[in-house]
């Protein structure tokens, strides 16, 4: 049986992030790996719900809203989160031909 491992987030550890979410300590060891492997590869999957995932945005120009003046927006990195597609029919249902 493996040992909790140190979550290298906020969380100090499996056991005590087992005991604040309320959930068993074989939830949060599982959930403390997706998120290393979401650490490095920027994708953090939930089966059958969706993926959390980082997109970089470029560099654009944008406006100032009181004085329409343009400005450049920098690059960055954001989260987006993709709808998986079970769980989209689910939601929305498809129309039958």
């Amino acid at each position: 049986m493996a040992r909790p491992k140190k979550i290298a987030t906020a969380f100090p550890s499996v056991l005590e992030t087992a005991k604040r979410l309320g959930v068993s300590k074989h939830d949060a060891t599982v959930l403390s790996e997706m998120a290393e492997l979401s650490e490095k590869t920027g994708k953090f999957i939930i089966p059958g719900i969706g993926r959390l995932v980082r997109v970089e945005h470029k560099s654009r120009a944008g406006r100032k809203g009181g004085s329409l003046k343009t400005a450049k927006i920098p690059a960055k990195k954001v989260v987006s989160f993709r709808v998986a597609k079970t769980a989209n029919d689910a939601l929305i249902p498809r129309k039958k031909k």
